[in-house]
């Protein structure tokens, strides 16, 4: 059974402190409310469809943690069904040290963030390898994508969380920016051609009046 955020995040030394510094109560009631995140929502996959960047933290079997980054187009970490999120594994440096750890121990972390709108979302479950999968691959490549894939990564999703968006710092994509500024260059050159006509007509008839 699926655990709520709290326990999964919230170990009895995390308790232990949060009682010592003040903060205790209030997050035993987001305990008390129980697993309401615990799998896929709507919610979830609407923010998904707008990530384009995520950090997967793993740990080797002796505790060592270690955080990649991965990235693609908006929309390329994929909810499969209730439970699975999926994304390709694009060939990169091959230092293969989240397979690695992966392979000897399971848990995962992902930390979603889209820095346009100040939101984050924390992702708690078990992970896993698929090579040699073509299918899955095909369902989970992003279309038009110009990277080559090596694997598929499966997300099985325990519980998740949205943070707060204090200190989050905004930073706009900067694809999005450049189209905006080209809007706002073609309306401005179209004002231009505007204003030079109006001028032209305005000093043809100051013309004529003087004849």
């Amino acid at each position: 059974m699926s655990e709520p955020v709290g326990h999964v995040a919230f170990t009895p030394a995390v308790k232990e402190i949060q009682e010592r510094r003040g903060s205790r109560a209030s997050y035993a009631k987001l305990e008390a409310r129980g697993p309401s995140r615990a799998t896929v929502t709507p919610d979830l996959i609407a923010f998904l469809e707008q990530v384009d960047t995520a950090y997967v933290a793993t740990a080797s079997a002796d505790g060592r943690p270690y955080a990649q980054h991965r990235g693609g187009p908006k929309g390329f970490i994929r909810a499969l069904d209730e439970r699975t999120l999926g994304f390709v594994d694009f060939v990169g440096n091959r230092q293969y040290i989240t397979l690695g750890n992966l392979a000897e121990n399971d848990r995962a972390f992902l930390f979603l963030m889209d820095y346009a709108n100040r939101r984050r979302v924390k992702v708690w479950g078990r992970a896993r390898v698929v090579e040699n999968d073509t299918a899955l691959l095909s369902t989970l490549m992003p279309e038009g994508y110009k990277a080559r894939p090596e694997q598929a990564f499966l997300f099985t999703v325990e519980a998740w969380d949205v943070n707060c968006s204090q200190h989050i710092p905004q930073k706009l994509d900067a694809e999005e920016v450049t189209d905006i500024v080209q809007a706002l260059r073609q309306r401005v050159h179209a004002l231009e051609a505007e204003n030079a006509e109006l001028h032209r007509q305005i000093e043809e008839r100051e013309g004529a009046a003087f004849k």
